[in-house]
């Protein structure tokens, strides 16, 4: 066992402050909508730590793990082509904000409101099946992380009877998260995920610098010299060699991460519980800076566990890493397994507590949003639309909460049979596909395009899904038929386990391929309706559908009675570049600050990553100029990175205590629970 007990005390100490906090927030939770959008009151800085919390998840920072041990600071560089579309995206407030202005809870509650109640059905079912398909290998990969990490014997005996670690670990780690979650539903989810940040944030910064005591930079640098020439870990010219995340990876998940913005629901009562439009707008665009100390473990720890297993200094630890490789059978669980194994041979007692406590916070925190957002999608989007008549509080609470318990049983017989053997990152973008494939095009549509139609949205999602499913089928039962050197005469290898190595494309070639035809499939069908075009100012709750407690933006201020705004001629030529911009009357100067820093951070790194791809592709880059530019990078992220956490801290507990003071004396209305009324439908498509 790699752990001390001062590192189980951490890991202990930090699971009961949670559970305490979890407790301390029953409470506040007297409503349905408390329970599933903590009844829209949540501030900027506490969504921004604990929804980029909720995003981290242990299995996120395997896949992180698993793809920057096999790219380093290369693949750094190509995921650069991000930066433009996450500011666009992030200042734009786009999509999050028209959705906030729905009212929707789900969303499958904005389809209905836009479809029709027969595809809120449908597409809440899809979410359903893809997100629990999505999310059923997270108790494994994390478990498995913990085991190898931690040193963990494969089986223990529990009252007299054998008992597999990775089934132990997956019940305490899920129990856990089912704990808080049915507690205090999305509230306790938020403020646990907020704690959960803050611990995490400090504790990165902590064992990123003991790392560098046990790997110098210059050693570092070295050891990931070592790689071959065309699998370079510091040169993004030279990966012809990179298997699955090379330059063409981040390429297409640019595109992906356009079509399905905020599509995902995987946290989707984080998307519906800001106090505001404008302050759910104001935490994506804060998001970025908290991102600055994640990227510090995601990125940092692999390389530094890649120069350790080359460098011929750190060769026992090395040996010490290949020998407990060598006792996983599955080669893609050995390549998940490699970085949390090498971590801990670096890090001393006390820091390998702390590792392995940011980790299960992250776990845990991945684990409860996950639980709530499918086990309230399966109530709120299947159950409810089939019944004439809306539930009652006390119903609706117990329906709630055994649905999310039906996940966690799910997510735990799933994870312990179903054996994953391709990149993390693949399998989400497959299965992700089959809601997703669709819905981007269903969801762009539906808040930007009046002439998006029922039509549009059925062929979109049946297509998507369909071609999600079948590729499925195509890459793991029919494929393999077809291949001379596959063989089928052994009785434990069915399909999923023992994926062909031939298939011409991965997971996300095949996301890319089935998201174009589904949105070619909204476009055409919606153009050949005869559908009139759909209210787009009741959709948005804008003029006379306005709604009292959204912040004021130019399409409602003119219609509330004594205010005028200045005609557009009378803006000064200031004003005017504003509101290009997507700056209105909501943004203080505070905000205008935060938004043009946040600008000027974002075009810095794309300006840079625009001149160093022309000179890589023309005249040619060194590698001693790339070391540079990434020493660089490295450490005006840690800079940030260590203002973003102090700067966190102040504003999320003021957020905090605003949540609790509104939540204390709100006047709760039952009908809030997520169901349409019929005034509400705009296309009604049953």
């Amino acid at each position: 066992m790699n752990l001390h007990w001062i590192d189980w005390t951490i890991i202990g100490a930090m699971l009961a402050f949670m559970l305490g906090i979890a407790i301390r927030t029953k409470f506040l939770n007297r409503s349905v909508a408390d329970f599933l959008v903590g009844n829209r009151c949540a501030g900027r800085y506490l969504l921004t730590m604990a929804s980029g919390m909720s995003g981290l998840g242990a299995i996120t920072i395997a896949a992180n793990f698993e793809k920057f041990y096999a790219s380093g600071f290369a693949g750094v560089w190509w995921g650069q082509i991000l930066v433009p579309l996450s500011l666009i995206l992030a200042l734009s407030g786009f999509v999050i904000y028209r959705y906030r202005e729905t009212r929707a809870m789900t969303m499958a509650q904005f389809f209905e409101m836009r479809y029709g109640r027969r595809f809120r059905i449908f597409a809440g079912l899809l979410a359903f099946i893809s997100g629990i398909l999505n999310y059923g290998i997270f108790p494994a990969v994390t478990a498995r992380f913990l085991i190898y990490f931690c040193g963990l014997p494969e089986e223990v005996q529990l009252f007299g009877f054998t008992v597999s670690m990775l089934a132990v670990v997956m019940f305490c780690l899920l129990s856990m998260a089912l704990i808080l979650t049915l507690s205090g539903g999305q509230i306790a989810v938020i403020i646990t995920d907020f704690f959960q940040g803050q611990f995490v944030q400090v504790a990165i910064l902590i064992i990123f610098f003991f790392m560098l005591s046990q790997i110098s930079w210059s050693e570092l640098i070295a050891g990931l010299q070592m790689a071959p020439e065309q699998e370079s870990r510091i040169n993004p010219f030279k990966q012809g060699d990179t298997i699955g995340f090379n330059p063409a990876f981040f390429f297409i998940l640019a595109a992906l991460q356009v079509y399905g913005y905020k599509a995902w629901q995987g946290s989707q009562g984080y998307n519906a519980c800001p106090k505001s439009p404008h302050e759910a707008k104001m935490a994506g665009i804060l998001g970025e800076f908290r991102g600055q100390v994640i990227f510090l473990l995601s990125m940092l720890i692999p390389v530094f566990v890649f120069a350790m297993m080359h460098l011929p200094e750190f060769s026992s630890q090395a040996e010490a890493v290949h020998a407990t490789l060598a006792t996983i059978e599955n080669p893609q669980i050995q390549g998940q397994m490699l970085v949390p194994t090498g971590v801990s041979q670096l890090l001393p007692v006390g820091i390998m507590g702390l590792f392995a406590a940011v980790v299960v916070a992250a776990a845990v925190s991945t684990d409860d949003t996950y639980l709530h957002s499918w086990g309230s999608i399966f109530i709120q989007d299947v159950v409810m639309p089939f019944r004439n008549k809306p539930l009652g509080p006390r119903m609706h609470m117990f329906l709630l909460r055994g649905s999310i318990l039906g996940v966690a049983v799910f997510a735990f017989i799933f994870s312990l049979t179903f054996p994953l053997n391709e990149f993390i990152y693949m399998y989400f973008q497959i299965t992700g596909a089959i809601f997703l494939g669709g819905a981007g095009a269903v969801i762009l549509g539906g808040l930007y395009w009046k002439r998006g139609s029922v039509e549009g949205a059925w062929a979109a999602m049946s297509v998507g899904s369909l071609l999600a499913v079948g590729g499925i089928v195509l890459r793991n039962i029919v494929w393999p038929r077809f291949l001379p050197d596959w063989k089928l005469d052994h009785p434990e290898r069915i399909w999923l386990q023992e994926l062909p190595e031939k298939f011409p494309f991965d997971g996300v070639q095949m996301s890319l391929a089935v998201a174009i035809i589904a949105a070619s499939s909204y476009v055409l069908f919606s153009l050949l309706s005869k559908r009139p075009p759909v209210n787009m100012e009741k959709l948005l709750h804008r003029g006379e559908y306005q709604v009292e407690d959204y912040g004021h933006h130019p399409s409602t201020e003119a219609s509330r009675p004594g205010v005028a705004l200045p005609l557009p001629s009378r803006l000064s030529r200031k004003e005017r570049m504003y509101r290009r911009l997507g700056i209105n009357d909501d943004f203080t100067r505070g905000d205008r600050f935060i938004y043009f820093f946040k600008i000027g951070f974002a075009l810095f790194f794309f300006g840079a990553f625009v001149l160093g791809t022309v000179l890589g592709l023309t005249v040619g880059i060194s590698d001693d100029v790339w070391i540079s530019w990434w020493s660089i990078q490295v450490f005006l992220t840690i800079f940030i990175g260590v203002v973003a956490t102090v700067w966190f801290v102040i504003g999320g507990f003021r957020d905090l205590a605003d949540l609790t003071r509104t939540l204390k004396s709100l006047n709760r209305d039952a009908a809030d629970d997520g169901s349409v009324r019929g005034d509400e439908h705009l296309q009604e498509g049953d």
